[in-house]
């Protein structure tokens, strides 16, 4: 046994029993489960996640199968059999997946049926962290484990004794192909499955290599499995092969990698490996995951808040992942999933800017630096190859949400310090986001001609979710402005983008206080319902997306009747019962039965639009108020079990809400330099920046109880205000809380504290 190992589990334990706040962490690792959210299903989601096994941001995720092929919910925590190890590129089981083949180890069972093949498991044997997975499979006692590169893969398997264990490898349906070549215990392929936004010449080429021979070998081909065929192309393939196991425990050792590019490209990859071990590449990943971890440490919080932290973290770590090689030569190089060419140069992939410009992008410029560079240049060779900037990508464009929020993305990069070389297409690409169509409804801006002429797209034209769309286009106009003026564009660039953000007044109903469709013609849409869903909005009801100004919360408040009378209704957002209109749909999509089982009124933290509403007290003097609902929505939503999450986690935007909001601010109005403050939860938190410095975030007399800000101290003199500057924190730097269980309701409270909005500061 692993003494300290043990020592290490028995103090967490301890913790846990006892309630106690754990102090210095050494190996933030151990406290990730990638098992959070997993407990999911079509009509309710507790974060429709799957366990990634995979290095931060990799290009190939791995994960357990438990659902058949094509099922978007590959692994449900609920399920009592698994299929296999599946690689995977999912960004949510919404959008499915592409490039995906399965592995499974079986005994004395020659079978390629996904139903037939699959073994009962049991979360006690089965271990799932980010760098390594392990399971036992009941129906043939064998181990599968699994750890990961960013391109590769070892596989070892430990079966009994038997004539007669085999390995599968799955290259699923829509176009296939196998070749097994015996001399070099090999198996070659490429798999075509995908879900859309793929150039037709689209393949995940892989490469299976075995350290032994093997002793059969079957390939099938749609239904048929034949003997000692060694090439198969056709809609469905795969390979069997046998090998004998002289010894109880014996291990079989794979090595798997793959490639967009070619099977030559997919051998290189195979490199990855070196020459470690599978024990050895378990420890390469674990230290690389600690290292990404540990560049915010944080003590002094219950085992739970430490287990949700990190696991949160470890989610908002994964996307966009990588879709960018190294050539033989050592240059970057991708294949595109725009024109289907082979090109130089970085490219990154599966997000959703509708989800991840609120807080996602935002967090990975202010603590991975490095790598959101990297990402802007892969936004500009997306616009290089395909014409335009991406709103969902996955690989490619993907006709889904609604925005322009590719501005917000680029932006809010170039206001955070992030100098990519490539800001001159980046700029050229919104400027032409911004004021046409694209080929599909989610490139571009569906409606421009109509929001460039009336200020908003009209109700009655046949554009469905036309108020979302409305409100996202004003702030991403904002987010324009803000690049122009800090690119020092011409005064006439800014002045169209700038008044372009004031857009959102004309949708302001004055009559109910909310955000209402328009048609054409300038009148108001009626009946109105503000409890209905979708229609004017997207997933979600008035009572979210009136909160959508970003931009401008000063002039939201002057438009509701002042600061008081704003105040008043974000309180309403809490006190009317979760009552909704789901005739839009037909029936409660799962964010309405999301919301309406939370018991927070018509807050719906499990979807995007509202998640930066509590933070809008600040804007309006009251800021003890965010920091009692911010830590009822840090208590009640999150938790570090498999339902974790109260709402689909959308490629980490979800998580990083909490990782902001768990260290004590966040970034309301991406495209500015500031960070509204809440209500952090630990006693100590230290961020760990790139450029050297540190941010150390101190509290006194923290708890649950305590979750009021009595006084902030600025490294060391007293701080009134309700925000932080991004460029005053990269300096290093260190806040000190001093916390209460009764509100100060005389901080934060004069206009100079309060965080910036158009209308005020211009």
């Amino acid at each position: 046994m692993n003494i300290l190992k043990y020592f290490t589990l028995s103090i967490v334990g301890v913790l846990c029993i006892l309630n106690l706040k754990a102090q210095k962490i050494d190996k933030p690792l151990t406290y990730v489960s990638t098992l959070v959210g997993t407990q999911s299903t079509y009509f309710l989601s507790s974060g429709n996640t799957y366990p990634a096994v995979a290095m931060p941001w990799g290009m190939n995720f791995w994960s357990p199968q438990t659902g058949k092929m094509g099922d978007g919910w590959m692994y449900t925590y609920t399920a009592e059999k698994i299929r296999g190890i599946k690689q995977t590129h999912q960004p949510s089981p919404w959008m499915n997946d592409y490039g995906q083949f399965s592995i499974m180890a079986m005994v004395n069972n020659n079978t390629f049926d996904q139903d037939k093949r699959a073994s009962y498991f049991s979360h006690k044997a089965e271990v799932a962290k980010p760098h390594y997975y392990s399971v036992y499979l009941a129906d043939y006692d064998t181990k599968v484990e699994v750890t990961p590169t960013e391109r590769a893969a070892y596989f070892r398997f430990t079966f009994p004794k038997t004539d007669s264990a085999f390995v599968l490898i799955d290259a699923f349906d829509k176009g296939s192909y196998i070749e097994v070549i015996p001399k070099e215990y090999k198996i070659i392929g490429y798999t075509t499955k995908n879900s859309g936004g793929v150039p037709t010449n689209f393949k995940n080429y892989f490469v299976m290599q075995f350290d032994r021979p093997f002793a059969n070998i079957a390939t099938f081909a749609d239904s048929t499995l034949i003997d000692d065929r060694y090439l198969v192309k056709a809609d469905h393939v795969g390979a069997l092969v046998r090998f004998q196991i002289a010894n109880s425990g014996e291990q079989l050792i794979a090595k798997v990698a793959s490639s967009f590019i070619s099977l030559e490209q997919a051998s290189l990859n195979l490199k990855e490996l070196g020459g470690k071990n599978f024990d050895e590449c378990v420890a390469e990943g674990e230290n690389i995951w600690n290292r990404e971890l540990s560049k915010i440490e944080v003590q002094g919080g219950s085992i739970d808040q430490l287990r949700t932290f990190y696991s949160c973290l470890y989610r908002s770590l994964l996307f966009p992942r990588m879709f960018y090689e190294i050539d033989a030569t050592g240059q970057v190089i991708h294949y595109s999933p725009y024109n289907g060419e082979v090109l130089p140069g970085y490219m990154f992939t599966d997000t959703g800017f509708w989800d991840t410009f609120r807080c996602l992008f935002p967090f990975l410029n202010l603590m991975y630096p490095e790598m959101s560079e990297k990402m802007q240049d892969g936004l500009a060779n997306v616009y290089k190859e395909g014409g335009w900037l991406p709103e969902w990508a996955s690989p490619g464009y993907r006709n889904i949400m609604v925005g322009n929020n590719s501005a917000s993305v680029v932006a809010d990069a170039w206001i955070k310090g992030i100098r990519s070389k490539e800001i001159g297409t980046l700029y050229e690409a919104v400027l032409k986001g911004a004021n046409y169509a694209g080929p599909i409804a989610a490139v571009g801006r569906a409606g421009a001609d109509y929001y460039k002429e009336l200020g908003y797209v009209p109700y009655d034209v046949g554009i469905h979710e036309n108020t979302a769309r409305s409100l996202e286009y004003a702030y991403d106009d904002f987010t324009i402005y803000q690049l122009a003026k800090a690119l020092d564009k011409p005064a006439s660039d800014q002045q169209i983008y700038k008044s372009r953000a004031y857009n959102y007044q004309k949708l302001f109903d004055p009559s109910t206080g909310l955000m209402r469709g328009k048609k054409k013609n300038g009148a108001f849409q009626s009946p109105f319902n503000p409890f209905k869903w979708g229609d004017a909005f997207t997933e979600g009801n008035s009572w979210h997306y009136s909160w959508s100004v970003f931009q401008d919360f000063e002039g939201l408040a002057k438009l509701m009747g002042g600061h008081q009378a704003m105040e008043i209704k974000l309180d309403s957002v809490f006190t009317i019962p979760p009552i909704f209109d789901d005739s839009y749909y037909g029936f409660p999509i799962h964010e309405i039965r999301e919301m309406q089982i939370a018991n927070m009124g018509q807050y719906a933290h499990g979807n995007q639009p509202i998640q930066h509403m509590i933070y809008l007290y600040n804007h309006v003097g009251a800021p003890w108020k965010a920091q009692y609902w911010l830590r009822e929505t840090i208590n009640r939503m999150y938790s570090p079990n498999p339902d974790g999450y109260c709402g689909d986690e959308d490629n980490g935007q979800t998580s990083a809400w909490y990782v902001f909001s768990a260290i004590g601010f966040y970034p309301v109005t991406p495209a500015t330099d500031e960070y509204i403050l809440g209500s952090p939860i630990f006693d100590k938190v230290t961020l760990h920046l790139s450029n050297g410095k540190k941010v150390n975030i101190q509290t006194q007399n923290n708890s649950d109880t305590n979750r009021y800000i009595k006084n902030l101290k600025w490294n060391g003199k007293n701080y009134t205000k309700n925000y932080i500057k991004h460029s005053e924190l990269v300096k290093g730097t260190t806040l000190s809380f001093d916390m209460d269980a009764v509100p100060n309701k005389n901080r934060g409270v004069n206009k100079a504290d309060l965080p910036f909005s158009l209308s005020k500061d211009n």
